[in-house]
């Protein structure tokens, strides 16, 4: 079947701007800060960082002009604050398209875990109006891209732990509308801990 020509024109379009939002190469040499902590395929060693390989450029990028405000901001963290500072909008935009591009690892779910933490994932807990984390994030975790939504599939389950603590004591603030506030103050510490290890084993 042949497509109309303007639906081609639209995909190569789409395709260039999503290829080009970032430079890859000069991302990769701009992320030597970045090694330390997050490793040098974007796979962090200490699980209380976060894996930032195939994570979305929106995302990431947003994250970064967030650190930049410091305590100004709605995300502050004293390191990322001293790091993302130093960065132009061009480096941002390199460094987020370079780690958008490398592939993923994924980890595995304590059997701890597993069925509380499938069941919040999957249907939420309407007793306590917390809604499912697929609704947003999608049945494997990759989240949305154009809504700024991130990558959760393989994340360390002690960083995603760590973070809905942070936006339930309201440390974090930076959701739309407090759409990960208003899921994590209802959350007890057993479900937050089973979501994150789900998640983290998630694919």
């Amino acid at each position: 079947m042949k497509l109309p020509r303007f639906i081609i024109i639209v995909y190569f379009v789409c395709l260039s701007q999503i290829s080009f939002a970032g430079d890859i190469l000069k991302g990769k040499e701009k992320s030597a800060s970045c090694v330390a902590c997050h490793g040098a395929d974007g796979i962090s060693v200490n699980p209380v960082w976060p894996k930032l390989a195939g994570q979305h450029a929106k995302y990431l990028e947003t994250q970064l002009y967030e650190f930049q405000k410091g305590a100004d901001g709605l995300r502050n963290n004293a390191v990322m604050y001293g790091i993302a500072l130093t960065l132009t909008d061009e480096d941002i935009e390199d460094i987020s398209a370079y780690y958008a591009s490398l592939d993923k690892t994924i980890g595995l779910t304590d059997d701890e875990y597993l069925n509380i933490g499938q069941s919040l994932y999957r249907g939420g807990n309407m007793e306590y109006k917390i809604q499912a984390c697929i609704a947003c994030h999608g049945p494997n975790g990759q989240g949305n891209s154009l809504a700024g939504i991130p990558s959760l599939s393989g994340q360390h389950s002690e960083y995603i732990y760590q973070q809905l603590k942070n936006f339930q004591s309201s440390d974090r603030s930076n959701d739309y509308n407090k759409m990960m506030r208003n899921i994590a103050e209802r959350m007890s510490d057993e479900e937050m801990k089973s979501v994150a290890s789900y998640i983290e084993g998630l694919y």
